[in-house]
């Protein structure tokens, strides 16, 4: 079954993410509550379209194993409209994400990094659904893995925010 990622999302809807914006700690934490309510949206709508995809799918497969079957055209109809609103409602928050300057990099997870500036290099502060705070951070080209607690360099090496 093919799965949708936050990538697939932005390219479908042709947005970039504003790398001129950068975060304090202080103000991507800010952002949390809104960010999520939004990520969990995307996620919801995500889960639906995969859902009707794997019915599609399945579907498909019987068709063919029996070389034809009774199809509830209607209900096949229904299901993909709901995947069409939900492929735009995932779009629309991924979207809203994005246009805060936020980087959403994984909607299985829920990942978001915030860029921020630190001196004259540009981090990524690095955010996981279900975390509380932004407690860790990863340099622009590592990814979750390269994840690393936030010290006080990045607390208070950090000049004004754009």
């Amino acid at each position: 079954m093919r799965r949708l990622t936050a990538q697939t999302l932005a390219i479908l809807e042709g947005g970039e993410t504003d790398m001129a914006r950068t975060f304090t700690v202080a103000e991507a934490e800010s952002l949390l509550p809104v960010l999520e309510s939004l990520l969990r949206s995307a996620i919801e709508a995500k889960a639906l379209i995969e859902e009707v995809d794997a019915e599609q799918q399945a579907l498909a497969n019987r068709i063919f194993v029996n070389g034809g079957t009774s199809v509830d055209v209607v209900r096949v109809a229904r299901r993909k409209a709901q995947r069409e609103n939900a492929l735009q409602k995932a779009k629309d928050a991924v979207a809203e994400i994005d246009a805060t300057g936020v980087q959403v990099k994984d909607l299985d997870i829920g990942l978001l990094d915030f860029p921020c500036l630190v001196g004259d290099e540009v981090i990524l502060l690095c955010w996981k659904r279900g975390e509380k705070k932004i407690t860790h951070w990863h340099g622009m080209q590592e990814g979750f893995a390269g994840r690393k607690p936030i010290d006080e360099r990045i607390l208070k090496g950090q000049k004004k925010s754009n």
